[in-house]
């Protein structure tokens, strides 16, 4: 064997995939009780719409996006992000026609060509939530409550809420302009990085996660001492609120996310599980994405969460999703045995439950070991006798006891008693 996954990228077999299934179907649960639906878009998009939106002095942009040229000789590129794409789609089928805010919800691979750590791959999943259409802070508020109601559900300990604003097109010049004064002192100082950042968006420093450069602008100018009437009121209306619901959080300036279209409300969720890159979940408000894209001017909010890293937090803490109880199994004692076993394996099936048995003709005792590596409750035992007699032999696991059943009667008598094991 010569052949093995893609740097950054990894096989989920299926004794991990109880982990997964467990987490999303919570992350459904939380967003159905939001009045939030499923949305799926395509795996690729035309790169240009990925430029536009996200930015193209962002890292995803300049450095990370897996982009190529299709047969047609058009740029197309791998999902970097998830707010685009739900974006380009609201426009595309006229979402905003439709009277009131359109709720989404999404999981999906997300592809960056990145420095593959922990919880951090090329191809990496996501979920995430996209409201869009309604301009106010209680919006603001519903998507942070969905996130913290989410991890509450999910049982995670330790994690904590920052929120801040980054102002609009009206006040965020002006506090560039001050920021720019305020850095330009240790400018030489920075790292390349940040330098390039400067003149082309300083923000992005105060969310650089170099120490040396953190410690160069502790000193720098807040934000929030700059803001407009606006976006002062509408920060000041999402705490009260979140205060409203007892939701925890601090107010912290350096959250300014890393992609352009954010505007005021911006927020993220750290667990100290997850050393240094500790943000679980991330998000903000994007008023002017829709209108970048071509469209009209339609607000909006969302946040993202890399499902890999809240995997990471959870088993931080020793969460385990809770184990399915296994199929029903089916042990065959002979060649007509078996047969016979087929079939019922159909019809119990076919009655809802999730049912197994032995293909490779193995003794008893073999046959028993695999029911109790699957975690079945319940195995159907079909010997010559028991086809002689037109019966099966139904044995209880736990409690080790035996009983008999009319073999055409077994689907229906094991899909409405005790014992029954449906997916």
């Amino acid at each position: 064997m010569t052949y093995s996954a893609p740097r950054g990228t990894q096989d989920i077999l299926a004794q991990d995939a109880s982990q997964w299934q467990a987490l999303e179907r919570t992350f459904r649960g939380v967003c159905a009780r939001h009045a939030y639906g499923e949305i799926r878009t395509p795996v690729f998009e035309e790169t240009d719409l990925f430029v536009r939106s996200v930015g193209e002095e962002t890292d995803i942009v300049s450095k990370e996006m897996y982009t190529f040229t299709d047969r047609g000789g058009r740029s197309v590129t791998l999902r970097p992000e998830g707010t685009a794409p739900v974006v380009r789609a609201y426009l595309e089928h006229k979402l905003h026609g439709r009277p009131g805010v359109q709720k989404f919800y999404y999981i999906a691979p997300i592809f960056r060509y990145d420095r593959p750590q922990a919880g951090r791959y090329r191809q990496h999943h996501q979920m995430g939530v996209e409201a869009l259409g309604a301009p106010g802070p209680d919006l603001d508020a519903e998507v942070i409550a969905l996130a913290t109601d989410l991890l509450g559900a999910l049982g995670l300990q330790g994690g904590r809420l920052n929120i801040n604003s980054i102002g609009c097109p009206e006040c965020r010049p002006g506090y560039r302009e001050a920021l720019r004064a305020a850095l330009a002192p240790v400018l030489g100082e920075l790292c390349a990085l940040c330098q390039r950042r400067y003149d082309r968006n300083p923000l992005r420093i105060l969310d650089d996660k170099n120490e040396r450069c953190r410690e160069l602008t502790q000193d720098a100018p807040s934000i929030l001492d700059h803001l407009c009437d606006g976006c002062r009121e509408h920060f000041a209306g999402l705490r009260s609120l979140l205060d409203d619901l007892g939701i925890a959080y601090a107010v912290d300036p350096r959250v300014v996310r890393g992609l352009d279209y954010y505007t005021r409300t911006t927020f993220e969720i750290v667990h100290g599980g997850l050393g240094a890159q500790n943000e679980i979940l991330g998000g903000g408000r994007y008023d002017g994405l829709a209108a970048a894209l071509g469209g009209p001017s339609v607000p909006g909010i969302g946040f993202g969460s890399g499902i890999e890293r809240l995997l990471l937090a959870l088993q931080s803490q020793g969460w385990r999703a809770e184990e399915q109880q296994g199929p029903v199994y089916v042990a065959a004692l002979g060649d007509a045995p078996r047969r016979a076993a087929f079939l019922l394996l159909s019809r119990l099936r076919r009655a809802g439950l999730s049912a197994d048995m032995d293909y490779l003709g193995r003794s008893l005792k073999a046959q028993m070991k695999e029911a109790n590596r699957l975690r079945s409750a319940t195995v159907v035992v079909i010997g010559d006798d028991e086809i002689a007699r037109g019966v099966v032999t139904v044995r209880d696991m736990t409690s080790g006891e035996q009983r008999e059943m009319p073999a055409d009667e077994a689907a229906a008598l094991l899909s409405s008693g005790p014992g029954e094991t449906k997916p």
